[in-house]
């Protein structure tokens, strides 16, 4: 069901096609593999449905509706992968989505205003937030344990540990 104030949330990319018959792989954008298990998505902003649905590696293989052969599998590379975001679903306590993050304000130890995230970059070991400073300059801080001291969404506020000289870098 689709609400006014709904937005599209997206949940993957379109990597590439596999095989012959109209699969792609998706780049998840969330280790949540229930996410994918949906049955209707938006790529391009239209609606399908996701016929089938497999894994390898927990890496999501799809078959989308209206997708039948390698070319028209080729033709969505690329393409983001978005849902309502009235039909994510529920997370755990403590755990948030990368969208709420954007905007948050970000302190150090001692509660001094570092700026807010701008943006969070994902890549294989961890993701990276980029922080922007009231200056306009920006420095990026790996999402780990170490530098990540607590997250809280509410306050849409995130406590870090700079280690000395990365705002230089």
């Amino acid at each position: 069901m689709c609400m006014a104030d709904d937005r599209f949330i997206s949940i993957g990319k379109i990597a590439s096609p596999v095989g012959l018959r109209g699969y792609v792989k998706l780049y998840p954008y969330t280790d949540r593999i229930d996410h994918y298990n949906t049955a209707e998505v938006f790529i391009e902003g239209s609606r399908r449905s996701i016929e089938i649905i497999r894994y390898v590696k927990r890496t999501p293989i799809l078959k989308i509706e209206g997708v039948s052969d390698r070319q028209q599998a080729e033709r969505l590379n690329g393409a983001e992968i978005a849902v309502l975001e009235s039909e994510l679903s529920d997370l755990p306590e403590g755990a948030y989505y990368l969208k709420d993050l954007i905007g948050c304000s970000v302190i150090d130890e001692t509660n001094d205003d570092l700026g807010f995230i701008s943006n969070v970059m994902q890549n294989s070991a961890q993701d990276i937030y980029e922080i922007t400073g009231k200056n306009g300059k920006s420095f990026m801080i790996p999402a780990v344990a170490e530098f990540i001291l607590d997250v809280d969404i509410d306050s849409k506020t995130v406590k870090v540990h700079v280690p000395v000289g990365l705002r230089d870098l």
